[in-house]
């Protein structure tokens, strides 16, 4: 990978491999995706225009497709090596994803053009965060939907994660903070589309192993510093 972009940081060679694992596919972009569509409530959303913000290598395409059955996949990302893969894994899924290069900062997509943006641990890459924000409000049509799966400062900041992947630190948030940074902005939601995974991958101190071989409960929400956070908001009904 050669992208450079003064308001993305671009993944390491390592993380750029690990996005294409079984792990990555079946423990992190399954977990989320089904978590997602619990919280944005029954009956699901289906149809319509679905932006898939940062979709790597596509491995998102097919579990999205499953969910959502979007009548438009549109997927984004400002690496066009990452993009050269998702266009081959939606070729080997059969899906007809249409494939943007662009950064989440300026989306080149019409005002109101979509009716759900699925951003799954993307944001954390990005510098620019309230305009990318800024753009999902805009893009999303009056009553369109936010999927947001995002990793906290605590799990971004911890050593494995800063030893193997590159991050722009100074803008890493809390769970809090990714909350407040969305009500800013004007999306709607309230506690039960907030869901706060503490999955075994997440927790660097130990992988959640302790727990797995039954020597301790992990902590309640409350009382651990939180390393995800899931949410479907929503731009309120008649806001252009």
């Amino acid at each position: 990978m050669n992208y450079a972009s003064p308001t993305y940081v671009e993944e390491t060679r390592i993380g750029f491999h690990f996005l294409r694992s079984h792990t990555w596919q079946h423990h992190v972009l399954r977990v989320a995706i089904n978590d997602l569509r619990r919280l944005a409530g029954e009956p699901a959303p289906q149809g319509g225009v679905l932006l898939d913000v940062g979709c790597g290598q596509g491995k998102s395409f097919r579990l999205l497709n499953e969910a959502f059955r979007p009548d438009r996949l549109i997927g984004l990302d400002a690496d066009p090596h990452s993009l050269e893969l998702s266009r081959a894994e939606a070729a080997r899924e059969d899906i007809a994803a249409e494939l943007i290069a662009s950064d989440c900062a300026q989306i080149r997509l019409p005002d109101a053009s979509v009716d759900i943006v699925f951003c799954h641990q993307t944001f954390h890459h990005l510098v620019e965060q309230e305009s990318a924000l800024a753009e999902f409000w805009r893009v999303l049509k009056p009553g369109g939907l936010l999927l947001f799966a995002e990793s906290t400062k605590a799990y971004i900041d911890s050593w494995v994660i800063r030893w193997f992947f590159r991050h722009p630190m100074h803008v890493q948030k809390s769970a809090e903070g990714y909350l407040d940074m969305l009500r800013t902005q004007g999306f709607a939601f309230d506690a039960r589309n907030v869901s706060l995974p503490y999955l075994w991958w997440s927790r660097s101190s130990d992988f959640g192993l302790l727990e797995r071989w039954g020597l301790r409960r992990p902590p309640p929400p409350g009382q651990r510093e939180e390393t995800l956070v899931n949410v479907a908001a929503r731009k309120p009904p008649g806001i252009a």
